[in-house]
Formats: C-alpha cells, sequence, structure tokens
C-alpha cells in the first residue's frame, strides 16, 4: 500500500502579539459580539518581518533537522500566500535561498485566497504520488501576514470590517511532504471539493482588504457541507460523526468554525444541541486553540488548526482526521488522513506552544504607534532600511535560537539578517 503525507510540520507564529479583548475595548467595539468570535490573541507582524522571514523560521528547524543527503531529495518546494510581495518574482525563491536548498528544485508559488495552504499540499502529496522521482520530497509553506488596511468599498463592500481587526492575524506554517507520514498520513483518494464565484472578500489591492462578512460566512457554510458531501460520495461508509476522531476547520475566527460544526451536526446527524455541544469541545476545540492565540493566517490557517489538533488532542489509538478548507472567491475541499501518538511526539518537540509563549505582548499604545509605520515596507517598496531597534524586547523573543529579519530593500531586492 502506498503512503504519503506529513513527514514533518512546524508554525512560527511571529514574535510580538495582541491581547485582542484589550483590542476590543480599544476600539469600543460591541462587547457580545466581539465574545461571539472566540479570539484569544493575534501575531502582529513587526515592520522588519514579512511573508518570507516568517516561511524560512517555520521551515528552518524542519530543514535543519535532516541529514544532508536528506535534504538534497527536497526537489519541490511551493510557497502558499496572498501576501506575496512581486506580481512576476515568487517568494519562494528567497525561502530557498535562505534554506540553502538544493538547486535542482521545483520552486514556485500558489495563490488561492485561504485555500492556498491546501492546493499546495495536494499538490505535494500527488507528486509524491506519481513516483516519477522516487524517494523525492516536498516543502509546503503556507504564510501570510496582514498590514491592517481596509480597503474603501462600493455599495457591495461597506460591511463593518471594524471586527476583522481582532482576527486577521500572521503567521507561518511549513510541512514536509514525503513517502514517510510521521505527523499526518494522507487518506488517498479521500477529497470532496467544491467551488465556485463569489465576491465575499478578496484583496483587491495589495495591501487592504474588501469584503462582506455576511456573504464569507454564507459562502463557506455551503462549502463546508458540499464539500463533505462530495468526499462522502468517494469514500464508502464514512459517518460524520463516528469516522473521525476530530475535525480541523480553515478557522477565520472561532465563532465561524462553531458555527459551521453545528450546522454539519445539524445536517449531517439531525443532532440536538447538547449532542453538538459536547462533539463541539471534543472533536473540534483541540483544532482552534493554536488559531486562537495566532489569528487567521490565510493560506496556513487550516495546516495551523491541523497542527493544533495534533498537538493538543488524544491520540492514545490513531485517530482520523476530517479537514475542510476554504478559500474567499471561491474554492474548498474536505480531506482526512490518519494521525499516530508518534506523530504528536514528532510535532511536540518542535516546541510551537512555547515559541508562541515567548511572544512579546505589545501595548495598544505599541500597537498604534506600529500601525503608523506599516507603510514603510509595502507591495512595491523601492528602496528601505528597517530600524533593528524598533520593539527590541519582540526582536529578542529566541529562545536562543537564530531567526530571520528583513533588514533592508535596495532596488526592490529584499535583504535579511540572521539574528542570534
Amino acid at each position: 500500500m502506498e503512503h504519503v503525507g506529513i513527514e514533518a510540520m512546524n508554525v512560527f507564529g511571529g514574535t510580538a502579539y495582541l491581547d485582542v479583548s484589550k483590542l476590543a475595548v480599544h476600539r469600543k467595539l460591541d462587547v457580545d459580539r466581539f465574545e461571539n468570535l472566540l479570539m484569544k490573541e493575534k501575531t502582529v507582524s513587526l515592520p522588519y518581518e514579512d511573508p518570507i522571514s516568517f516561511g524560512v523560521n517555520a521551515a528552518k528547524p524542519i530543514v535543519d533537522a535532516l541529514s544532508p543527503a536528506e535534504k538534497d531529495r527536497i526537489e519541490l518546494l511551493i510557497t502558499c500566500t496572498e501576501s506575496g510581495i512581486d506580481f512576476g518574482k515568487s517568494i519562494s525563491t528567497y525561502i530557498h535561498h535562505y534554506l540553502e536548498l538544493n538547486r535542482n528544485c521545483r520552486l514556485f508559488e500558489l495563490k488561492n485566497a485561504c485555500y492556498s495552504g491546501v492546493a499546495g499540499l495536494q499538490m505535494a502529496v500527488n507528486t509524491i504520488l506519481s513516483q516519477t522521482s522516487p524517494g523525492a520530497k516536498a516543502l509546503v509553506v503556507a504564510t501570510d501576514i496582514t498590514r491592517f488596511l481596509v480597503a474603501e468599498g462600493g455599495q457591495e463592500l461597506t460591511h463593518d470590517w471594524s471586527f476583522a481587526e481582532p482576527s486577521s492575524g500572521a503567521g507561518s506554517v511549513a510541512m514536509l511532504v514525503s513517502e514517510m507520514p510521521y505527523i499526518f498520513q494522507v487518506d488517498i483518494g479521500a477529497n470532496g471539493y467544491y467551488g465556485f464565484e463569489v465576491m465575499d472578500t478578496c484583496r483587491p489591492v495589495p495591501d487592504s482588504e474588501a469584503g462582506d462578512a455576511d456573504l464569507s460566512l454564507l459562502s463557506y457554510l455551503e462549502c463546508c457541507e458540499k464539500a463533505y458531501l462530495e468526499y462522502q460520495k468517494r469514500v464508502k461508509d464514512v459517518d460524520y460523526t463516528s469516522s473521525f476522531g476530530y475535525l480541523s476547520f480553515h478557522t477565520p475566527f472561532g465563532g465561524m468554525v462553531k458555527g459551521a460544526h453545528r450546522n454539519m451536526m445539524r445536517k449531517m446527524a439531525k443532532a440536538k444541541l447538547p449532542q453538538i455541544e459536547e462533539d463541539f469541545s471534543r472533536r473540534v476545540a483541540p483544532g482552534l486553540t493554536y488559531c486562537q492565540r495566532v489569528g487567521n493566517i490565510m493560506g496556513g490557517t487550516m495546516a495551523l488548526s491541523l497542527a493544533s489538533t495534533i498537538d493538543c488532542a488524544s491520540f492514545d489509538s490513531p485517530q482520523r482526521i476530517g479537514c475542510f478548507s476554504y478559500g474567499s472567491g471561491c474554492c474548498s475541499e474536505f480531506f482526512s488522513g490518519v494521525v499516530t501518538s508518534e506523530g504528536q511526539q514528532r510535532l511536540r518537540r518542535m516546541g510551537i506552544e512555547a515559541q508562541l509563549n515567548r511572544r512579546y505582548e505589545l501595548s495598544m499604545e505599541e500597537y498604534d504607534k506600529m500601525l503608523l509605520g506599516n507603510h514603510a515596507v509595502r507591495f512595491g517598496t523601492r528602496n528601505a532600511t528597517l530600524d533593528p531597534n524598533f520593539m527590541p524586547a519582540a526582536r529578542s523573543a529566541r529562545n536562543g535560537k537564530p531567526l530571520l529579519f528583513l533588514k533592508a530593500i535596495q532596488e526592490y531586492h529584499r535583504e535579511y539578517e540572521w539574528v542570534s
């Protein structure tokens, strides 16, 4: 039997974060409505952090754990992002360079809103399954940041976006895909996908967002149901309540996932509220833990939820995880895989929770000051020099391990430095 899936996985959740309950008070948001987000913290990308530095910092521990021979078998590098820095040049070239990977490597970038990370994962899985290069490995890096600027919209794009700020995060998830799926063994052929054209959320200009939050919720709910039903057609005797030990969802914010799960339990299992609440706490909540601390990292959020599930749930016996990915615009997919206690132990060695705990908490004054500086590095910035003394406490949250930071931009070319 063929085996394929995630051999190694890591999350980088930045160096600074904000307590979003304090943000809600600061912005004078409706408290009851804010609590429905089920958010606790959000990673804030500092001016010298970008999708490239985030991606390298997520992938480096994985690559460093490989032998030179194993490292040379990385023959595919896919970056998945909606935070690209150039209309032509892929950020995969920078990540490839700073990870010092073999030059005999296919590298490119995918953009498909929040679905991009799963699109990259599935492309990597099928590349390994093709056996065109037996023993090869693929590195998938989903990386996104939010420089929070909301685009002015017309009549169809004027929904209140004030509640998007607390849930919009920054971070990266790196996944090494191979024939040795120690972390997550993919169920081959168990995929249900569903998509259609809808103008729910978008980035009409590189550095800001627009959209209709209500329409996005409706599209997410429809896709969750229809993608699962397509999965059900392809997988014999599948049952939503009993076939999956856990469920990992793309998580714009926890409340959206809770609504989708409630909708699925009512339609697929005719469940009543007490059963739905128990099932949510048992099968879904473990996947929200890291998402509630990092925020929505777009293309990487499905993978962030999966990492959270593997790290925080119980795997005394092997468990199948059902995964739902959604990207605005839209495309979605429901797929599954199996995780064992060995996989959990391997992921826990990455110390994801410890890395999140080391982040520096920004005060509201520091956060507002930082927002004013977000214009220093934007899409198309030609020349810039970053101030290494900005937020020094955040920059030093490294636990003795080197991190990559943006140093300067010279004639559009980005230059980085390792800080130990």
